[in-house]
């Protein structure tokens, strides 16, 4: 484990359920609210893994993990990724905040001792994807997004909700979401460039399909 997390759990006594000391971890370091939603986001990536065929368990472990770095707040996230090494980007720079999934990706790995690539690296693109986003990336991050931590329903959520329940088409929904937000792209404090990309890959994606 990176020293820097230390002082995170040298106060929690772990056990071997992974999903209660993910819980326990976020409560311990005053995020009780995301230890809800990491646990929906859990629940809900399962049950789309199970409709796509994906591996539910992998999807679910994922959703448990994917904010664990909400107990950094917003401004400390820069300098954390550049003691843990991280790639930093100039638009993460600009909006820390989104940076938050690379911190996750990290965490998982260090604390919670997740070794399976695609489920880290599912972690880590969960807010912006990427892409050629794998099965698991998409799942995540579709589950996230229905699964959402703010009041009131999502104003995407119908179209995402249309194309994965009724088309049966997990590139479809996670399109809706980008597009949702490319539309508005003016109006956000950064366009992450996993997200140009992201956006570019499903569009030819979903033109061609």
């Amino acid at each position: 484990m990176h020293p820097i997390f230390e002082d995170l759990t040298k106060h929690i006594e772990f056990s071997s359920d992974l999903q209660s000391n993910i819980r326990l971890f976020l409560k311990a370091n005053n995020c009780p609210q995301t230890a809800e939603h990491c646990m929906n986001v859990g629940t809900e990536a399962r049950r789309i893994a199970f409709m796509f065929d994906a591996n539910p368990d992998a999807a679910e472990i994922a959703g448990w993990l994917h904010d664990i770095s909400a107990v950094y707040p917003s401004h400390v996230r820069i300098d954390i990724s550049r003691k843990l090494k991280i790639d930093i980007l100039h638009e993460e720079e600009l909006f820390p905040m989104i940076i938050h999934q690379k911190i996750s990706k990290v965490m998982a790995r260090d604390i919670f001792n997740i070794e399976d690539p695609e489920i880290l690296d599912a972690i880590g693109c969960h807010t912006t994807l990427r892409s050629n986003a794998t099965l698991l990336d998409q799942v995540l991050f579709v589950a996230d997004k229905i699964a959402w931590d703010q009041s009131g329903e999502p104003p995407y959520l119908e179209e995402l909700n249309r194309n994965i329940n009724i088309n049966k088409s997990l590139v479809r929904g996670a399109f809706a979401y980008i597009n949702y937000l490319w539309e508005r792209k003016d109006t956000l404090k950064v366009v992450h460039p996993w997200l140009s990309e992201a956006y570019i890959d499903l569009k030819d994606k979903v033109s061609s399909s």
